[in-house]
């Protein structure tokens, strides 16, 4: 008898510890899901700030330096994505892949091959290991 109630001793106590290992990994998958969120968001943070710089501009200055400032905020926005793992597709005569562009349209055009990429619609974001967005992309047909 005593030996029985040992081991259900020891099963209760590896339960309990089992379930507090459960625990406590959730809790950490629950930080480290918050530090992610942080990171990224402060990553957008100089992003924000130079647009709210171009619309405060916006009113007082030409229209040329408003847009030269508009891109450049533009590629600071391309530039966060892509360091975060997600740069953008640049898929001009490239041949169509159903895993990254998402066909818009098509076009007879002798001097692509058919199949291939003639025009991006929508710019996607994303290495072929991991898509964030596909892009939209209209693809070269054969003349008829």
């Amino acid at each position: 008898m005593a030996e029985i109630a040992e081991l259900d001793d020891r099963w209760r106590r590896t339960a309990a510890e089992l379930d507090n290992f459960r625990k406590r990994c959730a809790q950490e998958l629950v930080r480290a899901r918050e530090q992610e969120r942080a990171r990224t968001a402060t990553k957008w943070l100089p992003v924000l700030d130079n647009l709210e710089r171009a619309l405060d501009h916006a009113s007082s200055s030409d229209h040329g330096q408003l847009v030269e400032g508009l891109r450049a905020v533009q590629q600071q926005a391309v530039t966060v994505l892509a360091d975060l793992g997600y740069p953008r597709r640049e898929d001009v005569g490239v041949a169509f892949d159903p895993a990254v562009h998402e066909a818009v349209g098509t076009v007879a055009d002798e001097e692509l091959v058919p199949g291939t990429v003639a025009s991006v619609v929508r710019p996607g974001y994303g290495s072929n290991g991991e898509v964030l967005r596909p892009a939209a992309v209209v693809v070269a047909t054969r003349s008829q």
